[in-house]
């Protein structure tokens, strides 16, 4: 006899349908899987046995085959067990084929015969959702609340074998009741921007960067607060709201990081060590898996001792600063993972870390500068929007009791600004709801930039030799600056400043008075 039941297969962050078909005939025992699975699907036919076995079901010697079509679809991941079981059940006469017409089915088998959680739950759910899919998504209990966020009272939760097959066959599948909720919000991080002391030009850049998803770089000596800065950006930035914290939660879902008691995500923040891999950073594998730029989207990834970090590793990274997506191509198709990160890069400015600091001698030699200025990439720095120097703080500054302003502060501007871009793209004025997106085109736009700021503009980045990225992300830097002084036209005022963030390319006129940098100029003085 012949049955067929409904499950689905991760691709990236999406997830394609797939039809699971048992075939259980006469002749030779024996069990074959076709379809162009991986390992962990192949070891499916021990764990589904058993779980069969251990959940009272006798399944009689027969020739079985299962087939996972599209045929040419690459399926990977133990989520297909239970698929495979519920239809080897009808095929052999334990279930009426036709109770599962109308189902999706995801899960893993234990030994025991219980359902175990899978990643990807909630791509699937989104996936049909988004097709208009009517069917009913039989899931692990784990993955039960999950999966509800976008499929309400679709979803069926399977905590054992047994339990599905007796409610599927007495028709009495009950939807899954969700228990938490999205309303549920995250408590804004500890660490307070009031800790920061003595670096108002960092903070500054750190608001900046906020207000316009701005990628910032800290360079400066051992100790001078680069690492404390970036653990704060993501304390400052607004929370995500209902579209954005689904995309969070599926990246989480097809990592499997997500954890028991689902509630709305903070912004993801990601602090890889210095010894990860290209693969590691920007994705991959076989089958790829989401690497951290994705794991932060809509977040911060912050790659602090960014010197210590493999040159391709870094070079990895250009095409999604620049594209806000990942595409890793295989010989079966191209897989495409989001990375809309904010990246925060912190480095000393030589490898003793004191290379022009007021105070300090620096003890390179010119061959470990050039050493360690050829391990950054210009081209990498040049996609960044914010370079700052963050000097050494007097210790008397320390024990003055000042502080700054509050995180809270800060993050009620950096709200309004947004609010700001968000209205603006409404009107049509930019296609992009934030400033760090604005397409070339958009920023001529006369409600964008006054002609003179922009003529301004142009001059200064001639003068500098500023690319003609480094020039438009300037621009980008001025419209958040205007925006976070409620300025409805970006003005001169406005470019001066983001001209203090946007440093010499080497062999400009302002950089030739100065000794060379081992990052290349590319650090502002401060």
């Amino acid at each position: 006899m012949l049955a067929q039941v409904q499950s689905a297969a991760l691709l990236g962050c999406d997830a394609e349908p797939v039809t699971v078909e048992v075939d259980a005939s006469r002749g030779l025992p024996q069990w074959s899987l076709v379809g162009l699975a991986a390992v962990a699907v192949r070891e499916s036919r021990e764990r589904v046995a058993a779980a069969l076995a251990n959940a009272g079901y006798t399944v009689p010697p027969r020739r079985i085959t299962v087939s996972l079509s599209p045929g040419d679809l690459r399926k990977d991941g133990t989520a297909f067990d239970l698929p495979i079981a519920l239809a080897t059940l009808a095929a052999v006469g334990v279930l009426d084929p036709q109770r599962l017409d109308g189902l999706v089915c995801l899960g893993e088998l234990g030994l025991d015969g219980s359902v175990r959680a899978v990643r990807g739950c909630l791509a699937v759910a989104r996936a049909m959702a988004a097709r208009g899919n009517g069917a009913r998504l039989v899931v692990p209990a784990g993955n039960a609340d999950e999966a509800a966020l976008v499929l309400s009272d679709r979803v069926v939760a399977a905590e054992a074998l047994r339990t599905i097959v007796e409610a599927i066959r007495s028709a009495s599948l009950t939807p899954w009741q969700r228990t938490t909720a999205l309303d549920a919000m995250h408590a804004r991080a500890t660490e307070c921007c009031s800790d920061i002391v003595g670096q108002p030009l960092s903070v500054r850049a750190l608001e900046i960067a906020a207000a316009g998803a701005h990628s910032l770089a800290l360079v400066g000596p051992p100790g001078a607060g680069k690492t404390m800065l970036a653990r704060r950006l993501a304390g400052i930035l607004p929370p995500l709201d209902d579209a954005s914290a689904l995309e969070v939660l599926t990246i989480q879902s097809i990592a499997g990081q997500l954890t028991s008691g689902l509630r709305r995500p903070a912004r993801p923040f990601r602090a890889p060590h210095h010894t990860a891999s290209a693969a590691a950073l920007v994705g991959g594998g076989s089958p790829p898996r989401p690497g951290e730029v994705t794991l932060a989207h809509l977040g911060v990834l912050f790659l602090d001792e960014f010197s210590l970090f493999s040159r391709p590793a870094l070079d990895a990274l250009r095409e999604p600063l620049e594209d806000g997506t990942v595409q890793i191509a295989r010989a079966h198709g191209v897989v495409r993972f989001p990375s809309r990160a904010q990246v925060v890069i912190a480095s000393n400015p030589c490898p003793c870390g004191y290379w022009g600091e007021p105070g300090h001698r620096c003890r390179c030699r010119g061959a470990d500068l050039l050493r360690h200025a050829m391990r950054l990439s210009g081209p990498l720095f040049d996609r960044v929007d914010l370079h700052v120097r963050v000097g050494r703080v007097p210790l008397d500054a320390l024990s003055s009791g000042q502080r700054g302003e509050t995180s809270a502060q800060i993050a009620e501007r950096v709200r309004c600004a947004r609010d700001r871009q968000r209205a603006r793209a409404a009107q049509g004025i930019g296609a992009a709801p934030i400033n760090s997106a604005l397409s070339p085109s958009a920023l001529e736009h006369p409600a964008i930039i006054s002609a003179v700021a922009w003529r301004s503009a142009a001059r200064a980045a001639e003068h500098l030799r500023l690319s003609a990225r480094g020039f438009h992300r300037l621009l980008r830097v001025a419209r958040t600056i205007g925006d976070l002084a409620d300025r409805e036209i970006v003005g001169v005022e406005e470019v001066g400043e983001a001209l203090r963030y946007r440093p010499a390319i080497d062999g400009a006129p302002d950089a030739a008075d100065r000794p060379p940098s081992p990052i290349r100029s590319f650090v502002p003085d401060g």
